[in-house]
């Protein structure tokens, strides 16, 4: 998972579920995105993004160590 984007989730108390509903991204391919089975398209990720509603630049939110 993006080490950056589960600090958030946790920061805010927000599960998976949570965001899934948010940006009707289906759970299971959320899930899928976030683990790195499967590639995260830009929408996807700005979607999440004002999910969490943080002031990370995308680069910052979606890389692959924490910032």
């Amino acid at each position: 998972m993006y080490t950056n984007v589960k600090v958030e989730m946790a920061r805010r108390d927000m599960t998976l579920s949570m965001i899934s509903e948010i940006t009707k991204i289906p759970l299971q391919r959320l899930s899928a995105k976030l683990s790195g089975k499967r590639k995260l398209t830009f929408e996807e990720a700005v979607q999440i993004k004002n999910a969490l509603g943080v002031d990370m630049t995308l680069d910052e939110l979606f890389a692959k160590k924490a910032v």
